[in-house]
């Protein structure tokens, strides 16, 4: 398995061929053998497979392609809405209407997120991990029904691949790891890092077409800018407040 995740890359192309719901099921299954807070597994994850239903959710996910095109598309949520009335229904009184259980609900979820993506690599299909489930949640609520307290955290296509797409770069290990405390990175150290990065042409190209002079300007002024994240973070919070996720006691700065 080692050797399988050393080599993992996106897929966006899938071919025209179903998922055995038995297979699928398999593997959802022994992905929630995976660690969970308090053995409470407050997560949930909703399976589209109705190409309508793919078709209602691809807006919310930027229209990209692989939405409408993947023979299924998971949606993983943090859900804290099965377990509080498993609570009620049995004369205890949850307390997880708040910003501290949406935390443990979505680090619960992308554990099992990821154990997942990696069960489903193993045997062969191909996954594109989509980070715009927490740019437009609403939206996904909206269109999947999910009730107060179940947040949307993170969308998987899922497929048989039909396209083998190059290795892309990752930092080296060094970047990532700090040996019994945090070392902080000096200028040198950084232009060490990201030496490779920075020197990979197709880099180069997303610096030349978006005008830029560094690489680093393509994310902060095009990709990921403050205004869009300020916004973005606004909303993201609004949102958890409509799905119960924000109490009084929550203090958001």
């Amino acid at each position: 398995m080692i050797e399988s995740v050393k080599t993992r890359r996106s897929i966006r192309k899938y071919k025209k061929q179903e998922i055995d719901p038995n297979l699928l099921n398999d593997l959802i299954s022994t992905a929630s053998r995976v660690s969970t807070i308090g053995n409470m597994q407050v997560y949930s994850v909703v399976i589209t497979r109705d190409s309508e239903m793919k078709a209602k959710l691809s807006p919310a996910h930027f229209n990209q392609p692989m939405v409408k095109d993947a023979p299924v598309v998971l949606t993983f949520c943090a859900d804290f809405n099965r377990f509080s009335k498993w609570c009620e229904f049995r004369d205890a009184k949850p307390g997880y209407a708040n910003f501290m259980s949406f935390m443990n609900a979505a680090t619960d979820a992308l554990i099992f997120t990821q154990n997942f993506c990696t069960l489903a690599e193993e045997v062969r299909l191909g996954i594109c991990y989509l980070g715009t489930s927490i740019y437009n949640p609403q939206q996904i609520i909206d269109i999947l029904h999910l009730p107060k307290l179940v947040f949307p955290v993170a969308t998987i296509t899922l497929g048989y691949p039909d396209e083998c797409p190059p290795l892309v770069d990752r930092l080296p290990l060094e970047a990532i790891v700090h040996e019994e405390h945090y070392c902080d990175y000096t200028r040198e150290v950084i232009d060490k890092l990201y030496a490779y990065k920075e020197s990979l042409p197709q880099n180069q190209q997303f610096i030349t077409e978006n005008n830029k002079n560094t690489l680093a300007q393509v994310f902060t002024d095009v990709r990921y800018t403050k205004k869009d994240n300020e916004s973005m973070s606004a909303n993201l919070f609004e949102v958890l407040k409509k799905q119960g996720f924000l109490s009084s006691a929550d203090v958001i700065g």
